[in-house]
């Protein structure tokens, strides 16, 4: 994936900030400087509210008293579940859907294409916190609202490229040997599109990050998950903008924009390197 990535530095940027807040969420335990849930006392036993930045505390704390870096880092682990698992339901259903309606077409591509449109006409912040405050707000429910609603994206992009690929020599010298229909579409048509399902699952990996820190901001987190849209909730009930704590909103905000941008830069990249007609 680096060797790919090299060849465009929108693509590379973008890989390396995915990477580098993998290996934040991996070793959080051991980056984190406190326990991010703790609440910690000064040396006369008051809460430590508020403490500016300092050696003991890289970011300061909140108003609660605990520590922001170490809720920073950890926060990161519910980055990377979200956005990963989000983005692999997102490109494996998109992908299913889209080789299934491009390659069989008929009736399959129209309910196919049918439910998309559908789909496409629902307002999605609106539907994710509809959702969460009709279920249990965790995970799971953002990971499923982000996979029910951008399949769509995915699909009728892998639609178009099955559309070209099933015509092509190879198919056909596929089918006149006696290959199994399920056996064409899975073993010669497939492989030829799974770039493109990397690169809608890479923009996923942002909105389904994105996603959990606006429900979590409005309140249908998962309260016991340390998240960054949660670190800004709690920030600005707090008012800390107000009292200009802005080591305390200023990098959760940063983080997330940082992740929505490194999927722009896959994608911008990406399809540089699978289209370079787009070069011109």
């Amino acid at each position: 994936m680096l060797r790919i990535a090299s060849r465009d530095w929108f693509a590379l940027a973008g890989t390396l900030i995915y990477l580098a807040l993998i290996l934040v969420a991996i070793f959080a335990d051991r980056i984190a400087t406190h326990d991010p849930s703790e609440i910690l006392y000064t040396g006369r036993y008051r809460i430590a509210r508020n403490l500016p930045m300092s050696w003991d505390h890289l970011l300061g704390t909140t108003h609660g008293g605990r520590d922001i870096f170490s809720q920073l880092v950890y926060g990161s682990r519910s980055a990377v579940v979200v956005g990963l698992t989000a983005a692999f339901c997102v490109a494996a259903i998109g992908t299913l859907l889209g080789l299934l309606s491009g390659f069989f077409r008929g009736w399959v591509d129209t309910v196919v294409m049918r439910l998309a449109d559908v789909v496409l006409g629902l307002p999605f912040l609106p539907f994710v916190i509809v959702l969460a405050a009709l279920t249990r707000p965790g995970t799971a429910t953002i990971v499923f609202s982000v996979a029910v609603l951008l399949w769509p994206n995915t699909a009728r992009v892998i639609r178009s490229q099955v559309l070209t690929v099933r015509e092509r020599a190879f198919v056909e010298a596929a089918r006149v040997t006696g290959c199994s229909t399920w056996r064409i579409l899975f073993v010669h048509v497939a492989p030829s599109i799974l770039p493109l399902s990397f690169l809608y699952g890479s923009i996923a990996v942002g909105w389904a990050i994105l996603t959990e820190a606006s429900a979590s901001f409005l309140g249908f987190g998962d309260p016991s998950v340390i998240s960054w849209g949660g670190m800004l909730q709690d920030a600005y009930a707090s008012q800390a903008m107000g009292r200009g704590a802005y080591n305390w909103f200023i990098p959760p905000g940063l983080c997330i924009v940082l992740v929505v941008l490194a999927g722009f830069f896959i994608s911008r990249g990406y399809e540089e390197i699978l289209f370079p007609k787009l070069r011109s």
